[in-house]
Order: structure tokens, then C-alpha cells, then sequence
């Protein structure tokens, strides 16, 4: 009797929905797996992130959440949001973790020397002059320079002169040769467009924040497959 053939899996593209996914990986698709972890990584990155506060603990959570998420799989409803599902997995496993490092004992004296260390530089170092903060204040410096070079002349001069020189309405007038009401106009035109272009650049930042290149994406991928992989080979108990 000849072999059944067994069907050609539907090729995976951005129309397939989560809910297709699922199904398949059920199945034992590990392709259609992959298009979710590819689908949702950056979202439950950024999740982990925002809990453990470290790069390489958040993608080692992501990894152990994927594999756990791997094996209820069949728990999923299909009713409900598969992002949804994700998030509640690497949350849970984040707090996880986050709760095995507060519970970490560290001896009494150490911990009491450690703090009154930290106590004393803390009350000793002005944050101002830290070395992050300084750079910080360098690149926002940076980014509001770019953005009033952006400004027409005429409201840049007044910007300038009013803002950054802090002179008066009345002064700037004078030096100007324009009434002051062209002055409180300008002013006001040239911060509205400066807030603009602020608010352009920072949302571009917040996307780009705890950015997940393709490289990390590539990573956390290849881990959990090859994790599903010895799995899979491991005998069941």
C-alpha cells in the first residue's frame, strides 16, 4: 500500500492571521511558530524590558516564555487575542525572575556597608555633574539646536534673542526694528514649531526605545528553536 501524501503546509505571509498561526503550531508547525515569535517580539521584548530593566535578562525571559507559551499552545482559545496570551506568559515569567532576584539573601553587613556607601555618594555627588546626566543634557542640547537652525530666519533671530538671550519683548523690538506685537507673534510661532518638531522627534525616539533590531529578533528566534529542538528529542516522561 503506498504512503499517504501528506499535505503541502500554506505558506505563512502578513495576511495570515494569529489565529491561523496558532492552529498550525499546534499541529507541530514550527514555521507558522516562528512567524509568531517574528509577528509579536518586539511588543513582549519591550514587555520583559520594562519589568527586569536589563537587555539580556529580558531576552532570556522572552526565550523561556516562548517555550512555555510552545507547549500550552493548545490552551490558546482562538476567541481571545494571541498577544494578548503572549504578553500574560512573559509577564509572568519576568515577575518570575524579578521575584527570585529580590529574593536573593545577601549577608547583613554587606548589605549594610553597601547602603551606607551608596548613602554617602548619593548625598556627596551632585546628580547634575554625573557623567549620564551630562550626557543626557548634551544630546537634548544637541537635538533643540538642530531643531532651531530649522526655524525660518525671522522667527529664529527673535527665538533666539527672546529665549536663549532672555531679552525683552521691548528689547528685542528695538534691535529688530519690528513692533513688539510682530515680536510676541514671532515668539509664539517659533516655539509652536519647535514644539512640533520636538514632539516628531520624540515619538520617532519612543519607537526606536529598547529598539528590536533584526540581529536580536534573529537571536531569541534561533534560541527558542533550537531549545524546541532538544525538546523534542528529549524522552517523554
Amino acid at each position: 500500500m503506498q504512503n499517504a501524501v501528506l499535505p503541502r503546509q500554506t505558506a505563512v505571509s502578513a495576511q495570515t492571521t494569529d489565529g491561523e498561526l496558532a492552529a498550525r503550531a499546534v499541529n507541530g508547525d514550527e514555521a507558522a511558530f516562528e512567524a509568531i515569535m517574528r509577528r509579536h517580539n518586539r511588543l513582549l521584548f519591550r514587555t520583559a524590558r520594562s519589568i527586569l530593566r536589563d537587555d539580556a535578562e529580558a531576552e532570556d525571559a522572552l526565550q523561556e516564555a516562548y517555550l512555555r507559551a510552545w507547549r500550552a499552545l493548545a490552551s490558546f482559545r482562538a476567541d481571545a487575542k494571541l498577544s494578548t496570551w503572549l504578553v500574560r506568559i512573559v509577564i509572568n515569567e519576568a515577575l518570575g525572575r524579578l521575584r527570585r532576584r529580590s529574593a536573593q539573601v545577601i549577608p547583613l553587613d554587606a548589605a549594610m556597608e553597601s547602603s551606607e556607601q551608596q548613602l554617602e555618594a548619593c548625598m556627596a555627588d551632585d546628580p547634575d555633574h554625573q557623567p549620564d546626566r551630562i550626557a543626557m543634557r548634551a544630546e537634548v542640547r544637541g537635538l533643540m539646536e538642530a531643531r532651531i537652525d530649522t526655524l525660518p530666519d525671522a522667527f529664529r533671530t527673535v527665538f533666539m534673542l527672546r529665549a536663549v538671550e532672555e531679552l525683552s519683548v521691548e528689547e528685542v523690538a528695538v534691535i529688530l526694528e519690528i513692533p513688539e506685537a510682530t515680536v510676541r507673534t514671532r515668539f509664539f510661532r517659533a516655539r509652536g514649531l519647535l514644539r512640533e518638531g520636538l514632539a516628531s522627534d520624540v515619538d520617532f525616539a519612543i519607537g526606536d526605545a529598547f529598539s528590536f533590531a533584526g540581529a536580536r529578533c534573529d537571536r531569541i528566534v534561533s534560541g527558542v528553536l533550537a531549545k524546541l529542538e532538544v525538546d523534542r528529542e528529549s524522552p517523554r516522561s
